[in-house]
């Protein structure tokens, strides 16, 4: 796939896998995003996947498009794990919350995996970003189905 395809997917896709180096172990977690201009917009909350990427930014975001076992897409994007901290950084948290907005209920995977301990306690989001440093997939067409290549992305 060339590197415009690959950003297509992206664009396409709300869905992923994160990757991060906990303790120079991997650990691969799934993820609700959105996408725009070479980042990748996430919320969060505290917990193994944060303190991993806060001790080492670099991380790889993979996605998939399964059409069947002969048509499918999948994309992997590098880059680094920015956190989106107030105050310095509102007008990126106002962006990432206008874009994941777009999905129901984009708030609710990040907070059900915590439970609150008392019900004083507030949990605060966190907004971060993955720059993409480099992006690369592979794309599999079924020929005894495909379509024009006109229609193909």
């Amino acid at each position: 796939m060339t590197e415009e395809q690959c950003h297509g997917a992206f664009e396409r896709a709300s869905f992923g896998r994160l990757g991060v180096s906990a303790d120079d172990q991997p650990y691969l977690v799934p993820v609700y995003f959105a996408y725009q201009t070479g980042y990748v917009y996430i919320l969060s909350t505290e917990g193994q996947k944060i303190d991993s990427m806060r001790r080492n930014p670099k991380v790889c975001l993979a996605i998939d498009d399964i059409a069947g076992e002969t048509e499918w897409i999948s994309v992997i994007a590098l880059g680094h794990y920015q956190e989106l901290s107030e105050p310095q950084f509102s007008a990126e948290r106002a962006r990432a919350r206008k874009l994941l907005e777009r999905r129901p209920s984009w708030w609710q995977p990040a907070f059900a995996e915590r439970e609150l301990k008392a019900s004083s306690e507030l949990i605060d989001p966190i907004f971060f970003r993955i720059h993409i440093d480099s992006i690369s997939g592979l794309q599999a067409i079924d020929e005894n189905s495909a379509k024009p290549a006109t229609h193909r992305h």
